[in-house]
């Protein structure tokens, strides 16, 4: 199989690093990106050819022209332009895939040839670090082998679940805003530490040490985060009080409303850039 990733920002360059790890030959990767000095610094870093848009501007066209999957890793207001970039030249059996947030299936397919498999992915920033998780649905010409193909391209980075289209704004809220949630509470616990005494550097250590620690509790097979949470609440001890303190408080309601506003938005998104 050959992988042609258009625009190695952090979200195609973890899946490139990811393949890489995972064994695949560097001689069935071909990458494009903007600049030249970019281009050759990512073609050193991980050894695959980089061809620069401002040097050659048919480098998308080509690196498309002989793949079988090919990765749009570009901004989402740059999707739809780089679709009808590349339409000509793609292969019919070619599957593309976005990995841009908010651009729907249907309008991608607009500016692609009449039955082109496309694929639309929503991977998170954990990717960067091999540990990401991506939700993923084809559109109607994607077919269970075209899935197939593109869910191992992040295997190597993350782990992939199939979801129809319309459950990915509920993925961006889980997953794909969820870092951010969770950076949001090591920073509330920093700064709540250094309100008890603690020096604002040791107190951010502890926090991020935590939650990072935390996290990699949740990543073993089979974890339960309502098991582990109780393992470490003793009754009427230090964490029973806090997490008290938290419910009581209405943190179940607030992460909820805000995992709505984020769901929301992202369909928000989707229906603004389906009419582009």
């Amino acid at each position: 199989m050959t992988v042609a990733l258009l625009g190695l920002g952090n979200m195609n360059g973890a899946i490139l690093a990811g393949m890489l790890a995972a064994g695949t030959d560097p001689a069935q990767i071909q990458a494009t990106g903007h600049s030249s000095e970019k281009a050759r610094a990512n073609q050193d870093r991980f050894g695959v050819a980089v061809t620069a848009t401002d040097d050659d501007p048919e480098a998308n066209r080509t690196a498309v022209s002989r793949a079988d999957v090919v990765v749009l890793g570009v901004k989402p207001k740059d999707i739809l332009s780089l679709c009808r970039e590349i339409s000509e030249a793609l292969r019919p059996e070619t599957v593309v895939v976005s990995v841009a947030a908010g651009i729907p299936l249907a309008a991608m397919q607009r500016h692609l040839p009449a039955g082109q498999p496309v694929v639309r992915t929503m991977p998170n920033t954990p990717l960067t670090v091999g540990m990401g998780v991506v939700g993923m649905a084809g559109g109607p010409e994607a077919t269970d082998e075209h899935l197939d193909a593109v869910a191992a391209l992040f295997e190597g980075s993350g782990t992939v679940h199939r979801v129809a289209e319309s459950q990915l704004d509920a993925v961006a809220a889980v997953s794909g805003s969820g870092p951010a949630y969770v950076f949001l509470l090591a920073e509330l616990m920093a700064a709540g530490g250094v309100e008890l005494g603690l020096d604002e550097a040791v107190a951010k250590d502890l926090a991020a040490a935590t939650v990072a620690g935390a996290g990699r509790m949740l990543a073993e097979p089979d974890a339960d985060p309502a098991a582990l949470r109780r393992a470490v609440t003793s009754p009427n001890g230090t964490t029973e009080a806090a997490i008290e303190s938290y419910l009581d408080s209405g943190l179940a309601d607030l992460i909820a409303r805000g995992m709505q506003a984020s769901a929301a938005r992202s369909a928000e998104i989707s229906e603004q850039l389906a009419s582009s």
